[in-house]
C-alpha cells in the first residue's frame, strides 16, 4: 500500500489485468475500431494479452489513436522547442489547457517520437467518474486531481498531490504534465493560477522557493489550435460568467466535451516547448520576501513564455479584426479564410446576439491581444 494509491496511475505490474478487465467493453471496441479500422478484433485482443507496461500500451495503441485523430480531424501537427530538451532529463510541463484529452495526448506523442521521457499527467477526478474511463486514464499514466472537497480535505489533497508530483519527477524519473489552471481556458486568456503553483510548492519542505522551482525544471508549454473543436460548447459558461450567474454543468457535459474535442475539426495544431525556467528564478529575491509575490512572479514568467510562443493562426487575426471592426491584421489572412471563419461563426452561434458574438470572437482574439500586451505584436 502507498499513500498515493488513491490518485496514482497503474503500476506496470497491474497493467495487464486492468487492460483485460476492459478489453471487451463496448467503448474499448469502438476505440480500437476507430484506431485500427482494417484490423480484426482478435488481433488487437491478442496484442492486449502481450501488453504488460504502460509504455507498451501507449506506444502500440494510444499513440496510434492520436495519429488517427490527427489524420481525421486536423491538417497536421507541428512542433518547436523540443530539440532543446535532454532525452535523459525529467521535466514539469506547465501548459495552457484547451482540450481535455488532446493537450496531454499530443504532448506525449511528441515526446514518444522525439525519444524524450513521456509524462504522467494530471486529470480532474470529475472527468473519470465512469469506470471504463477511469481505468483507461490510469492505463495512460494519468493521476487524479481531487475536486470539490471540503476546505480541510482540499488542503490535505493538495499536499498529497504536490508530494506525488515531486516523487514522480525525482524518484520515479518521470516527467509530469499539469495545466496552468484548474479546468480549461474558456475565453482564450491563458494565465497561470497562483493556486496551482502554491500546491506544487507544498513539497518544498525547507528548500527556498527559488531552489525548489529550479529543481522542478519547469517547461512552459504552448498549445495552439487553429480551430477549437469545443468552442461552441464553452459558450454557455462564458455567457453565465458575463451575466454574473453560477454555471452548473449538465450530467454528461464533460464526456460530450471530450468526444467533441477528439472528433471535432481542429485544422492546424502547434506545440512549442519553452526554455526550461532556471536562472530566471534568481531574480525573485530572498525567500524571506513575501511568498505570494514570488509565486505571482513565477506565474508571470510562465505566462510570458506561453503567450510569447503561442502560434497565432488566421482565425485569431480574423476574430480580432471582426471584434474591433478593423482591418489591422488583414495581411495575416485571405478573403477565403475570413469567409470560412464567418461561416463557422454563423453555423455555431446566433450572430444576432451581440454578447454571444463578442464572447465567441474574444475566445479566438484574446491570444492576439495578449501578445500585443507583451509588445510581441503591433
Amino acid at each position: 500500500m502507498s499513500k498515493f494509491d488513491d490518485i496514482r496511475s497503474f503500476h506496470d505490474s497491474e497493467v495487464n489485468e486492468a487492460l483485460q478487465s476492459i478489453a471487451r467493453h463496448p467503448m474499448m471496441k469502438a476505440l480500437m475500431n476507430f484506431t485500427f479500422p482494417e484490423v480484426d478484433e482478435s488481433i488487437w485482443l491478442k496484442k492486449f494479452n502481450d501488453t504488460h507496461s504502460i509504455f507498451d500500451f501507449q506506444r502500440n495503441f494510444i499513440s496510434q489513436t492520436i495519429r488517427t485523430i490527427l489524420e481525421k480531424s486536423s491538417e497536421g501537427l507541428t512542433i518547436s522547442g523540443f530539440d532543446k530538451l535532454d532525452k535523459n532529463t525529467t521535466y514539469l510541463f506547465i501548459s495552457n489547457h484547451r482540450d481535455i484529452i488532446l493537450d496531454t495526448s499530443l504532448l506525449n506523442l511528441v515526446l514518444l517520437e522525439s525519444g524524450l521521457i513521456m509524462t504522467s499527467s494530471a486529470i480532474g477526478d470529475n472527468l473519470v467518474e465512469k469506470s471504463f474511463i477511469h481505468k483507461l486514464a490510469k492505463l495512460n499514466r494519468n493521476f487524479l486531481v481531487q475536486r470539490g472537497l471540503p476546505l480541510r480535505d482540499q488542503l490535505k489533497s493538495s499536499r498529497l498531490l504536490s508530494e506525488y508530483i515531486f516523487e514522480l519527477l525525482h524518484q520515479e524519473k518521470r516527467s509530469v504534465w499539469i495545466a496552468q489552471r484548474e479546468g480549461r481556458t474558456k475565453d482564450g486568456n491563458d494565465s497561470t493560477q497562483q493556486g496551482v503553483l502554491k500546491m506544487i510548492a507544498m513539497a518544498a519542505g525547507n528548500m527556498s522557493l527559488t531552489d525548489f522551482f529550479k529543481k522542478l525544471k519547469i517547461v512552459p508549454l504552448s498549445i495552439s489550435y487553429e480551430y477549437d473543436p469545443t468552442d461552441v460548447l464553452k459558450m454557455p459558461q462564458l455567457l453565465a460568467k458575463h451575466n454574473d450567474e453560477v454555471y452548473v454543468k449538465d450530467k454528461d457535459e464533460d464526456f460530450a466535451t471530450m468526444i467533441s474535442g477528439v472528433l471535432g475539426q481542429k485544422k492546424r495544431i502547434h506545440l512549442h516547448a519553452g526554455d526550461v525556467l532556471n536562472s530566471q528564478f534568481d531574480h525573485l529575491g530572498p525567500d524571506c520576501d513575501n511568498k505570494n509575490k514570488q509565486l505571482q512572479a513565477i506565474a508571470q514568467m510562465i505566462d510570458a513564455s506561453i503567450i510569447q510562443n503561442y502560434q497565432l493562426w488566421p482565425t485569431n487575426y480574423i476574430a480580432y479584426d471582426l471584434l474591433g471592426q478593423t482591418n489591422h491584421f488583414s495581411e495575416k489572412y485571405t478573403d477565403q479564410e475570413k469567409q470560412l471563419f464567418e461561416r463557422r461563426l454563423e453555423m455555431r452561434i446566433d450572430t444576432s446576439d451581440v454578447i454571444s458574438m463578442q464572447s465567441f470572437l474574444s475566445m479566438y482574439a484574446n491570444p492576439v491581444k495578449n501578445k500585443m500586451m507583451l509588445k510581441i505584436l503591433n
